[in-house]
């Protein structure tokens, strides 16, 4: 878990996460004609809406290409979308400054050894509760849920409220 750093959650406004056993539950179904379906959680596409109501922004990063990434990435209007990431961290440090968005500014969700150096790198570095031990180790937060069930939602809700910005969310809803 984290060193015991203080995080200001009023300073992140990107999330960036891998896809495979974070958005989803890191099963691929392969049909027999090579076509690949993935499951992606609902409330995880609610948070990230969430997200952007509230001014943030979210980029995926993931070590595998997948069109089904791309149009789920699509559905969501995510425009940054970075596939075959076998080493994560040197794509999200450019993506970083080309965009001039300082590390503090960035929550990652991981949940495999791949994601350990942007983990360890970002201002909020987050585990899902499924992720290997030695992210959680490292980790700033470990979510109560499992990727693909709503850990990047849990994530997102955890941001907002510790940043003071989810009360005038809820007002949409409490009508």
């Amino acid at each position: 878990m984290s060193d015991g750093r203080t995080i200001d959650f009023s300073a992140i406004d990107w999330i960036i996460s891998d896809v495979d056993g974070v958005l989803t539950d890191g099963t691929i179904l392969l049909g027999a004609d090579g076509s690949e379906q993935k499951r992606f959680h609902l409330q995880d596409g609610h948070g990230i809406r969430l997200w952007r109501r509230a001014g943030g922004d979210m980029a995926l990063l993931s070590g595998r290409a997948s069109p089904a990434t791309l149009r789920r990435a699509e559905q969501l209007e995510i425009k940054h979308v970075f596939e075959d990431c076998h080493h994560k961290l040197p794509v999200l440090k450019e993506f970083l400054k080309t965009q001039g968005i300082s590390p503090e500014r960035v929550a990652y969700v991981g949940d495999d050894l791949l994601d350990l150096p942007p983990v360890r790198h970002v201002g909020f570095g987050v585990a899902v509760a499924d992720a290997v031990d030695e992210l959680k180790e490292h980790a700033d937060y470990v979510t109560s849920r499992p990727g693909g069930r709503g850990a990047v939602r849990e994530v997102i809700d955890y941001i907002l409220k510790r940043a003071g910005k989810w009360d005038s969310l809820m007002e949409r809803y409490l009508v």
